[in-house]
């Protein structure tokens, strides 16, 4: 089947950028917390107020969303998923994780590259009703959470 797609005719994927080494202010190398064949996982450069250090699981091939997702990329991308969850869970101390994919603009979808964002999350944290409350965060902010999760990666 063929999927419609969402982005403009001039869009310019962020996230391809990123991996084509084009940094700004919100996308630096040191974000990159773990790559593989078929994924990069990175610091997110927007965080919620009580969820700080997310992290987004992206394929490195181009693919809008879920959709035109193949089987060896998506399991690549759930397999760095776990990994980063159960290294987010040790190294940030965090009491739990969630683990979030939006598709087309009815599912919220705002980045048009699918992508994984998984959250540390802490009793009472109130993530899902403070969606409007997200903030960008600065280099120096994401810095330590990316080194942290590094460090846990490597040795795993």
């Amino acid at each position: 089947m063929s999927w419609p797609t969402h982005a403009p005719d001039s869009y310019e994927c962020p996230f391809c950028r990123f991996q084509r080494g084009i940094f700004d202010e919100w996308n630096d190398p040191s974000d990159v917390v773990a790559v593989t064949e078929h994924v990069v996982a990175r610091i997110a450069p927007k965080w919620w107020p009580d969820n700080p250090g997310g992290v987004l699981i992206i394929p490195r091939a181009h693919v809008e969303n879920i959709y035109g997702l193949s089987t060896v990329i998506g399991h690549a991308v759930w397999d760095l998923t776990q990994r980063v969850a159960e290294a987010m869970r040790t190294s940030y101390r965090c009491e739990g994780t969630s683990i979030r994919q939006h598709n087309e603009p009815a599912g919220d979808q705002d980045v048009w590259h699918v992508h994984m964002h998984v959250l540390p999350r802490h009793a009472g944290d109130r993530l899902y009703l403070r969606h409007d409350e997200a903030r960008w965060v600065d280099l120096e902010e994401r810095k330590p959470y990316a080194r942290r999760l590094r460090e846990k990666l490597v040795r795993a």
